[in-house]
């Protein structure tokens, strides 16, 4: 496969130039979004609206000019994402669409409708073949997602607790999948709980969205109970005294490669160009209702046909970068008997992993991890 092309620009502005919105306009027109048949076409363009309480998901700005560009070529564009599998302000669409709302997502605001891939309660969605799964065969992914004719993605790359970072194969595969297609997703690891560490404080519990979290009240410990665990690792993310962790980084792969098929679930065999913004690069995912300070500078904007590529561009750009002073990264390298990954993203958080995600991509034909970097 020849080396994919992904485009970049910084956020760098000049006195009375372009603003950000419209160098990212200027940015997917050179990559090639204008080579879409946009005309009259139904266009999704998945991104995530943030949790309440986080500000650092992108902005509605970035949204309405890749949408500006989209209706200029003549397609139909709307916003959208799908619900979410633990408690939160997007676990069903009413609540999903307040969230959106609140962070500054409407109609007016991004130019669009609005709409929740997998309907009111995260049920609305459709089986889809997988060629070449080797763990996923059938993915159900949101049915509006499915229904466009036209695929975008517009990622907030950031840094996450359990697959490294947040790229473009992680806002389509995990993003685009309903609260079915999430739970297949998530369901083999399950994480333990260390008693000697659990404080009791029941943060984790409030996580929980399947009853997989029980508490003595005798012992004040919490415990996992499998039946219902669906390891889906919000707990992990939720405690503060590193109680929680999964006892093997194979479930973390497995769920990167599920993850992987899932996005090849939603672009395979119709027109798909993604887009990924490396800015506000925080140690944890958007989803959650905190966000702390980046890890990273901003970097810059990115585009390209292949999600694969996009993310490994990304992922590159930012191990070449310097931790930001005072950062979770930093303060973890400035640590007593700090063992050095030389990798920014295990070093933030040295129990994910965010290899085996691109390397199952590029061997189920997602995409390439070469690719010629064009800087404009």
């Amino acid at each position: 496969m020849e080396k994919a092309k992904v485009y970049f620009r910084v956020f760098h502005t000049v006195a009375f130039g372009d603003g950000l919105p419209v160098k990212l306009k200027k940015l997917i027109k050179k990559a090639g979004i204008e080579k879409l048949d946009l005309d009259g076409k139904f266009v999704a363009i998945k991104i995530h609206f943030g949790e309440l309480g986080n500000i650092s998901y992108l902005r509605p700005n970035y949204a309405k000019a890749v949408v500006d560009v989209v209706k200029e070529l003549g397609g139909k564009p709307f916003l959208t994402d799908c619900n979410t599998l633990y408690p939160g302000s997007r676990k069903n669409a009413l609540e999903h669409l307040e969230c959106a709302w609140e962070n500054g997502f409407t109609p007016l605001s991004v130019g669009c409708p609005i709409l929740i891939g997998d309907g009111l309660k995260g049920t609305d969605d459709i089986a889809v073949p997988v060629e070449g799964g080797e763990y996923i065969k059938e993915a159900w992914i949101g049915r509006a997602i499915m229904d466009a004719d036209v695929f975008i993605s517009l990622t907030h790359f950031k840094g996450h607790e359990m697959t490294g970072f947040g790229g473009a194969i992680k806002n389509i595969g995990m993003g685009c999948g309903s609260r079915t297609g999430k739970k297949e997703q998530h369901n083999d690891g399950q994480p333990q709980i260390d008693p000697e560490l659990c404080r009791g404080c029941k943060k984790c519990q409030k996580e929980c969205a399947n009853e997989g979290l029980v508490f003595d009240e005798k012992t004040r410990k919490m415990a996992v109970d499998t039946k219902h665990c669906v390891g889906c690792g919000r707990c992990i993310g939720a405690c503060n005294f590193d109680a929680i962790a999964f006892s093997s980084y194979a479930a973390v792969s497995d769920l990167n490669c599920r993850m992987a098929e899932y996005t090849k679930a939603v672009i395979d065999g119709r027109p798909n160009f993604h887009i990924s913004l490396v800015v506000d690069v925080s140690p944890n995912c958007d989803c959650h209702c905190e966000n702390d300070m980046p890890i990273l500078p901003d970097i810059g904007m990115f585009a390209s046909f292949d999600p694969l590529a996009l993310d490994q561009a990304c992922v590159d750009a930012c191990l070449a970068a310097s931790p930001m002073p005072g950062s979770q990264l930093a303060n973890n390298m400035a640590k007593p008997g700090f063992v050095d990954h030389h990798d920014h993203f295990t070093n933030s958080t040295p129990e994910s992993e965010w290899k085996t995600c691109l390397a199952h991509a590029e061997k189920i034909g997602v995409g390439t991890r070469e690719y010629e970097l064009i800087k404009l």
